[in-house]
């Protein structure tokens, strides 16, 4: 961990280093908690820079949206901001990270006696439900804007352009095996469009969007209460509709995104009630009617492109997603088409509750 302290000795933080230790498990960034003899605790970021291209446009998002938020919640006379935005430390040199000559590397602030949660149960639905509806709530008024720091991460038409020509290159001789899934997704294909062609259109507006709402993105006090929305690097322009299908295909599947029991893959419409009810309660003020009706749209979406995302990759040979077996982006594609065909049958019912809820 020797590199590791001399990396931390480029940002002003207070305080000497007593150790660096792994924090967490993420997929994405390569995380630890860095201990200090002065006031706080900092967290230490090896950014992916194969994923986040732009370490610039990167740092200069997330400083906009957490000083916008932290001017937000003093307006609104909020306690324990410290525990409820997070906070950048600039390097000494003025920038928002450090790059070692490999690597990009960037220290935030510990947020102090905070806690994550893996599972789901309709009450922490609901509260990351409102969370997510008040974060984009109070960057509706973002005075600049944001860059996209994943270009095309939710386009659906990239997407299957992307998935039309893994189809017809077959890199892996996989497709004659795949082609019923392929044809089961093409058909589906004019419809999961609707967005960029409403968007066009002067109908749809973008927001700024998580990009990735999960229930483990939420930071929890001691008593289980929200106090922040964390990992903002895909905070970009988007649907909302995106952020609220997203949760719905991760944390709304009574299976696991790569079941091997179909049977056990589902929509859970307790969780849905229950996100649907936090996230209108919050976001409400600002959401146009169109944007309220493809709610339920977005969960069908969501899922559709990760479908075809992993599809895509087993097509190409397994050259994007980790994977644990041969077969493993296979099983995933089944799952998540399996979740597809559950949300379609739900999406009536979902319509009406989101309607009741109004």
């Amino acid at each position: 961990m020797k590199h590791l302290h001399e990396i931390v000795s480029h940002f002003d933080i207070e305080g000497s280093v007593l150790s660096v230790e792994p924090l967490g498990s993420g997929l994405i960034n390569d995380t630890y908690r860095v201990a200090t003899d002065g006031p706080r605790d900092y967290v230490l970021q090896r950014i992916n820079h194969a994923i986040f291209r732009d370490v610039d446009l990167l740092q200069r998002n997330v400083s906009l949206i957490t000083d916008h938020i932290r001017t937000k919640l003093e307006a609104r006379g909020e306690t324990d901001i410290e525990r409820k935005c997070l906070r950048f430390v600039p390097a000494r040199d003025g920038k928002m990270y450090h790059f070692d000559g490999e690597c990009y590397w960037r220290v935030s602030v510990l947020i102090p006696r905070s806690q994550t949660f893996e599972t789901v149960n309709p009450e922490f639905a609901y509260h990351t439900g409102k969370a997510f509806g008040d974060f984009q709530s109070m960057l509706v008024d973002l005075p600049e804007p944001l860059g996209e720091t994943i270009p095309n991460f939710h386009n659906m038409e990239f997407r299957l352009e992307t998935f039309r020509q893994s189809v017809q290159d077959d890199k892996a001789g996989r497709l004659a095996e795949a082609q019923w899934l392929v044809d089961e997704l093409l058909v589906r294909a004019d419809e999961m469009c609707r967005a960029e062609q409403l968007h066009r259109q002067g109908l749809l507006p973008k927001r700024i969007t998580h990009c990735d709402t999960k229930v483990n993105n939420m930071l929890f006090d001691e008593e289980g209460r929200v106090l922040c929305v964390i990992d903002l690097d895909t905070t970009m322009p988007g649907y909302v509709l995106s952020d609220f299908g997203d949760f719905m295909r991760t944390a709304g599947n009574t299976g696991a995104e790569d079941d091997e029991d179909l049977d056990r893959v589902g929509l859970d419409m307790d969780i849905f009630r229950a996100f649907a009810r936090g996230y209108i309660e919050s976001a409400r003020s600002f959401l146009l009617p169109v944007e309220i009706e493809l709610l339920p749209y977005g969960a069908k979406l969501l899922t559709y492109m990760q479908t075809v995302r992993f599809l895509t990759d087993y097509l190409d040979g397994d050259t994007y997603y980790k994977i644990k077996s041969p077969r493993h982006n296979w099983q995933r594609s089944l799952a998540q088409f399996r979740h597809l065909q559950s949300i379609e049958e739900h999406e009536a019912e979902m319509l009406d509750f989101i309607r009741q809820l109004l």
